[in-house]
């Protein structure tokens, strides 16, 4: 697939994603919007309904890992992480990245490298109702030590695998 036809599926993915979570929370699908812009519009709409909950139903929880690692911006993919995290706690956010790592497509593999810092935010309780004094958040959700070392180990084999790559088309 040519890297144009490549950019214009992953965009598709990322659209269909925020699409998604927007629908989860009844905010329409932005068709006035310019499709080229549609899915960055549907993302910003969401980020604030997102955190203003105290938690959210598991249904969410997939969507809003599919559209932080199909979300082509680093810098936005943090639109979805946050809200994960204070929703399922840390330890599920990285567990599902790891798993977009270990058996994701290429597209994947990468969104979830990307999304995989924004993981790493500090929860605040002005943040996040579930986060404040006297909020219903395990601790236990939040530790993620083993998981942090499944993924350096895992991705430590994509990274050399990447290296490789290069190399060879140096070579």
């Amino acid at each position: 697939m040519a890297d144009e036809e490549c950019n214009e599926a992953e965009a598709r993915s990322f659209l269909s994603c925020a699409a998604e979570v927007a629908r989860l929370l009844d905010l329409g699908n932005a068709a006035g919007v310019p499709e080229d812009r549609r899915a960055r519009h549907l993302a910003h709409v969401v980020r604030k309904p997102l955190l203003e909950r105290a938690g959210l139903p598991e249904e969410f929880f997939a969507p809003l890992m599919a559209a932080s690692v199909y979300d082509p911006d680093p810098s936005f993919c943090r639109w979805f992480i946050e809200p994960a995290l204070y929703a399922f706690g840390r330890r599920r956010v990285m567990t599902a990245l790891l798993d977009y790592l270990r058996t994701g497509t290429d597209a994947e593999r990468a969104g979830a490298m990307r999304a995989w810092y924004c993981a790493h935010l500090p929860l605040h309780a002005d943040r996040s109702p579930a986060y404040a004094p006297g909020g219903s958040h395990d601790p236990a959700l939040d530790e993620s030590h083993d998981v942090v070392d499944e993924w350096l180990e895992a991705s430590g084999g994509q990274l050399r695998g990447c290296a490789a790559s290069l190399n060879r088309d140096e070579a």
